[in-house]
């Protein structure tokens, strides 16, 4: 069962909005041995992205052959499974599920067998109409085998067999709405997609004479391939023994880039859609010294994805940047299920106070998000208990107001604490001696472009597609 799993016992001691899964591809001319491994090292740069479970897939042109399973890159792939993953094409998966729970069968890729052969689809994002899909090809008597909407897609590119793949795949977009960025490997051909409001990053880059398809660009520089550009919003890029071919399909005047990349799902090392990650937190946390300055000893930063916020608002504020929290990076899959009193100290287990730095210090404590405010206040415990004199709480971000449907793992409104509270009652529920969120507008700012760029409904409400209503998390399950 899938309680038994690290990932699960991760998730109960998380309160980070998750991103829904990272995808890579990879396309030679020639038969590559190591394909396996360099498939295996672009999901490593990528698990940030996806915790629970890990798959890679291949073809040398004839039938694909693939391996994944529930876990961690490291725990899913050995020594042996690698040598057996060779090919002149393959796409590989991290997942952490919003759609469909966290088991083997839903584990990505997906590969399905129809009239012309093997396909085999990796899936980031969401689909906001995947329940009345899924009905509809139920009725009409398609058999699903998994409880995730990447199946939806998978059997609508399958079902036009008579069609070229493109032409299959634009039939699927014709039908799916919502956030996809997709990886899709034939017998002969590695495709990437982008859904025409460019919800999910997706990028192209070269190998060696390959070439290569992955949600950021940390995965190329992780295997040493040279980025080329960013795949467009609506835009099919197919890649063969012919070169690449570029179909652009369905833009949308308005792009929709996620900003929550830039809060806090990407790797600060990545560029995406020509906007820095780094430099993008660090101008966050300098506009969020002029919007909320405090008066204080240290900068804080909650590790990782608070410290660049953290340095660009020391940089501004002239208060000294410190490492007063020390995280624990070897919580793994060893992690059973936690009983209640165990995940009260959850944080304990990953984060400690660094008591030379902080003990009788006023603190700037600098974090990215507060979702449901379970976190922080234990963080500000722990401090102040370790001595801090006071904890000024700044957020790189604005208050999370409303549930997102495009490919991120959020409770239900009412769950998120700016939904239902103030932020003085926040303030007042995480212990902060004050507490101040970045405006929207300096959130945009910090990217350097404006907000017709940006989905930012989880801080504004203002969803770019029509959205379900209020549903249980895994749309396609009874209980």
């Amino acid at each position: 069962m899938e309680q038994i799993f690290g990932a699960k016992g991760r998730r109960m001691m998380e309160e980070k909005l998750k991103e829904a899964c990272g995808v890579i591809g990879i396309y030679s001319n020639v038969e590559d041995p190591s394909l396996g491994r360099t498939l295996y090292y672009g999901l490593y740069a990528l698990q940030h992205r996806g915790q629970e479970s890990a798959g890679i897939a291949v073809s040398s042109g004839n039938g694909i052959d693939y391996h994944k399973d529930l876990g961690l890159v490291s725990e899913v792939f050995t020594e042996r499974v690698l040598d057996r993953l060779s090919g002149h094409i393959g796409i590989g998966h991290v997942r952490y599920s919003t759609t469909g729970s966290n088991s083997l069968s839903n584990a990505q890729p997906l590969v399905v067998r129809y009239k012309n052969g093997y396909l085999a689809v990796a899936h980031n994002g969401n689909l906001v109409n995947a329940y009345e899909l899924r009905y509809e090809l139920e009725q009409s008597g398609a058999v699903f085998q998994t409880t995730v909407d990447s199946e939806i897609i998978a059997f609508l590119i399958a079902r036009e067999a008579s069609k070229d793949i493109v032409e299959a795949i634009k039939g699927c977009m014709d039908r799916i709405k919502g956030a996809y960025a997709l990886v899709i490997m034939t017998e002969n051909s590695l495709i990437g997609v982008r859904d025409p409001n460019g919800f999910r990053p997706l990028c192209l880059g070269k190998y060696n004479g390959s070439f290569v398809l992955a949600s950021e660009s940390c995965a190329f520089d992780t295997i040493g391939a040279e980025f080329i550009r960013d795949v467009e919003p609506g835009e099919i890029v197919v890649i063969n023994s012919h070169g690449i071919k570029s179909v652009k399909y369905k833009c949308q005047e308005k792009n929709s880039l996620c900003i929550f990349e830039f809060v806090y799902f990407a790797r600060p090392d990545s560029t995406i859609d020509g906007i820095n990650v780094y430099r993008a937190r660090w101008e966050s946390g300098r506009i969020l010294a002029l919007e909320h300055p405090a008066d204080a000893d240290l900068v804080v930063g909650v590790p990782d994805s608070g410290t660049v916020a953290a340095m660009g608002y020391s940089a501004q504020s002239g208060i000294p940047f410190g490492f007063g929290l020390i995280k624990n990076r070897y919580i793994g899959r060893t992690f059973i299920q936690p009983s209640q009193k165990l995940r009260s100290l959850g944080v304990m287990l990953k984060l400690n106070a660094l008591k030379s730095e902080v003990k009788g210090k006023r603190l700037v404590l600098v974090d990215d998000s507060i979702v449901r405010g379970t976190t922080s206040g234990q963080i500000i415990k722990m401090l102040k208990d370790t001595g801090a004199k006071e904890v000024h709480v700044r957020v790189s971000s604005p208050p999370v107001t409303h549930s997102c449907y495009f490919g991120i793992d959020t409770s239900s409104q009412k769950e998120l604490i700016a939904a239902t509270h103030n932020v003085e009652e926040i303030r007042k529920y995480i212990g902060a001696d004050s507490l101040g969120f970045l405006s929207l507008d300096g959130l945009i700012k910090s990217t350097g472009y404006s907000c017709e760029k940006f989905c930012t409904a989880c801080f504004s409400g203002e969803y770019p597609l029509k959205v379900p209503g209020e549903r249980k998390k895994y749309l396609f399950e009874k209980c």
